[in-house]
Parts: structure tokens; sequence; C-alpha cells
């Protein structure tokens, strides 16, 4: 099969999702409204549809579906350029201490009782501290290397995971702990299409920025060195590929909480598809990675009676994954 044949199975693998997970849930909605529904949404004429259904599609399964390819998507491109950077299949898009920083500041939003705006904003907005941090460190170190940015990136990491703890131990146990507990297990329940639309932008613009470098960005896989002799201006392509994943990891966070596992899995899912090259692995990581997220969010809600956060279930598929991972990689190992 062709490139272009696979990237257009996953394209319509995520189409069938898309509309498929109208018609999942509590309430059994028919295709028909669905469809009538999403077209009035479009700008269409007005759908002869009870105000429930029209509820529970457009301002419930539609955000919640929308918020599921984003963060796939954005989480699944993100692993896919940092494992590029780095040239390490273990790497994931928390490496450098966002999503700890993106935690601390959904915490202490909860803890000063913003509301669900602010504590998205607290969220995005201390995750990109984080990474800022960690590139401070590596200044400080004075070293231009990405193995000392990492480690910034480790020091970071506990450090506002340890501002994390102390958040909830100060926490209302009633109240405020359970919510920062439950937001930390990832989740698109209180997804909105505000949500969305604000997020579209930070989302986008990454895409379209590793879109128009896929190029120089496959050179850097190669290595710096020779990416730097092919003329590939490798530390400005480095800072360019680190605040792009830093952006569509903050949105993604922002949104759902933590989620682990995608952008570790989904990369090598689409490599195994349509191979290393990165102008064909970065579509089909967001496209295989909205599809993925989309389904076990469909898994979520409708396994059980009570809803399963979504990071539970991305961490139940992801660890075996892991483990055949590093089997591999040990195999690897032994041949050196």
């Amino acid at each position: 099969m062709s490139l272009s044949a696979r990237l257009a199975s996953l394209g319509s693998l995520l189409v069938a999702l898309f509309f498929g997970s109208f018609l999942l849930g509590r309430y059994p909605v028919p295709p028909q409204d669905v469809v009538s529904l999403l077209l009035e949404s479009l700008g269409g004429s007005s759908a002869a549809v009870d105000d429930t259904r029209r509820t529970v599609v457009v301002h419930v399964r539609l955000p919640r579906i929308l918020g599921a390819i984003l963060v796939g998507g954005a989480l699944s491109v993100s692993g896919a350029a940092y494992q590029n950077l780095f040239k390490n299949p273990l790497v994931s898009p928390g490496i450098l201490g966002v999503s700890a920083g993106a935690s601390f500041g959904a915490a202490m939003g909860m803890l000063a009782s913003l509301g669900w705006s602010g504590i998205q904003a607290a969220a995005f907005a201390l995750g990109l501290f984080a990474v800022g941090c960690a590139f401070l460190i590596g200044r400080l170190v004075g070293r231009d290397s990405l193995v000392v940015l990492v480690l910034g990136g480790m020091v970071v990491s506990a450090l506002f995971q340890a501002f994390l703890s102390l958040i909830k131990f100060v926490a209302d146990p009633i109240n405020t702990l359970p919510a920062i507990t439950f937001w930390l297990m990832g989740g698109l329940s209180r997804v909105s299409l505000e949500d969305i639309r604000a997020s579209l932008l930070p989302v986008l613009l990454p895409l379209g920025a590793f879109w128009v470098l896929r190029w120089p960005l496959h050179a850097l896989s190669t290595g710096e060195e020779e990416a730097a002799t092919l003329g590939v201006p490798v530390k400005t392509l480095r800072f360019a590929v680190i605040l792009g994943s830093t952006l569509l990891t903050a949105v993604s966070v922002s949104i759902s909480g933590i989620i682990g596992w995608v952008g570790l899995l989904v990369p090598h899912m689409a490599r195994a598809l349509v191979g290393p090259s990165f102008p064909a692995l970065l579509p089909a990581s967001f496209l295989l990675g909205g599809a993925f997220l989309l389904l076990v969010d469909n898994l979520c809600r409708t396994l059980f009676a009570a809803e399963i956060p979504l990071g539970i279930l991305t961490s139940l598929v992801g660890a075996p994954f892991f483990l055949v991972l590093l089997t591999r990689a040990r195999k690897e190992w032994g041949k050196c």
C-alpha cells in the first residue's frame, strides 16, 4: 500500500470514529438527527430536532469528540517531534517539565477557587514557565546540550511535583483535594466549544510550523552534526521544535488534564505504518493520535455505568506497550 493510501486510510478511520462517536452514550440519538444537527452547526438550515437531542449532540458530545481529536493529535505530534529531536524512542512530551508545571498551575487555580477558564489559563501559563525554567537551567550550567536540557527538565519536573504535593497537602480535603486529584487523572467531560475555539490557534500554529519545517526536521533526525553540514540551522530548529511541542502539550494538558502515554505510544504506531520520514510521520501521528484518543474516550464513557478517567485507561494500554518497547531496546543494547 502506498504512503498516500495509508494516510487516506488513517483519515477515513478518524472520520468514521468521529461520526460513530455521536451514536455512543447513555442517551441514544438517531444518525439522521446527528447529521442534521452537525449541518446546522456549520450554518445550515435549522434542524427539526428536540432540544434534548440538540443539547446532547451539540453541547455535550461534539466538544468532547473534537477535544479528543485535538488533544490526541497534539500530544502525538509533540511526542513525534521530541523523539525526532532527541533521537530517542522513549521520549514523551512531558520530558522538559511542561506536564508537571501545568499540573501545578491547575492545582493553584483550584486552590484559589478560580473558574474553569482561569484554571485552564493557569495550567497553560505554568506549563510554558516550567519549560522556560529548564532552558534557564541549561543556560546557567553554560552548556548548549540536549542532555543538559533534559536534566534541567528533570529538575524542574521534580520541583513542580513537590509544589503540587504541597498544594494537595494544604487543600480542603472535602472539595478542593478531590477536584485536584480527579483533574490529574485526565478527562474530557468538561470540554466546551469555547475551549476548542480558544485552543485552535495555539495548536494550529505549531502544526503549521512543523509542516513548513518538515524536511529540515527530517534532516535533524540523522544527527545535529550531519544536519549542520547540510546547511540546517540546528540551534534555531531545536528551539522551534521545543517551543512548538511545548505549546501543543501545554494546550492539551490545560484542556484535558494529564493524559499519559499518548505522546509516547502513537508516534511508534505511526512510524510502523508510514516509516520514520518526518514529512509522513507528522500527518500520520496527528490522524492516528486523534483516532486513538477518541476510541479510548469512547470506551471510558461507555464501558461502565460510571465514567473512567481517561488517563487511567491510556496508562493501562500504555504500560504493556512500554514493556515491549523496553524489551526491544534491551535487545539492541545487547548488540552494542
